[in-house]
């Protein structure tokens, strides 16, 4: 297509209500033709989000902080400072309207921006998110994926965990992660002195190869 998303970058956290208008209003201006693409680089205040799979019992904490209905599809997610949120404004009309494409897309230019920074992000089988192996039986998540399409119109979209602190997840099942084993990660806990701007940067630089012209698709059938 032709046309390039706009990109936002918001320096101050934004509170997640006013997030969520604004996606709002945006996704709605698409749908009529009154305004482009949008991909806007965030972080939050503290909070925790339930997607359309939550499960009450999975917050463990309900008083820590505040707790939001997200609408978009997941479970039980932590926002924070020092995490990366993406979320996407995009017109699958234009791109291609397979929903099973687009949140391979999406995985997949998560994982060529860590790659960036010689990050092995992987996909695992039934567990949703990017993974990475720290050996000896152990994997953690590092970036988790929660998205809504209405009228083929996507919104929400991904996180990434730059420096978030991560006691802030214990308050929560993450994305329903509750087996031996798995647990979550950021990438200076993995050693990488990487900033947010680092990591904008490198989401730039690898979205047009996932997203580029014409549509294209990898994902299993």
């Amino acid at each position: 297509m032709e046309n390039t998303p706009e990109w936002r970058i918001s320096d101050s956290p934004v509170p997640y209500p006013g997030a969520l208008e604004t996606m709002e209003d945006r996704v709605a201006a698409i749908r009529e033709g009154a305004a482009g693409e949008l991909i806007w680089l965030l972080e939050h205040p503290p909070l925790y989000t339930a997607g359309t799979s939550a499960k009450e019992a999975d917050l463990l904490e309900p008083s820590r902080f505040p707790v939001y209905r997200a609408g978009r599809g997941g479970q039980y997610t932590y926002h924070g400072p020092g995490q990366r949120i993406v979320y996407t404004m995009l017109d699958l009309r234009e791109r291609g309207p397979d929903v099973r494409c687009f949140v391979h897309n999406l995985e997949e230019w998560v994982i060529q921006a860590l790659a960036s920074f010689n990050v092995k992000g992987e996909r695992r089988e039934g567990r949703v998110g990017i993974w990475v192996d720290r050996g000896g039986g152990r994997e953690d998540k590092i970036a988790a994926i929660g998205v809504r399409i209405r009228r083929w119109i996507t919104f929400h979209g991904i996180s990434i965990n730059v420096e978030p602190d991560l006691s802030h997840f214990d308050g929560i099942v993450p994305c329903g992660i509750g087996e031996t084993g798995l647990g979550v990660t950021s990438l200076v806990d993995l050693g990488l002195p990487v900033t947010m701007t680092d990591l904008d940067v490198a989401l730039q630089e690898s979205f047009e190869g996932v997203f580029g012209t014409p549509p294209v698709c990898s994902a299993p059938e």
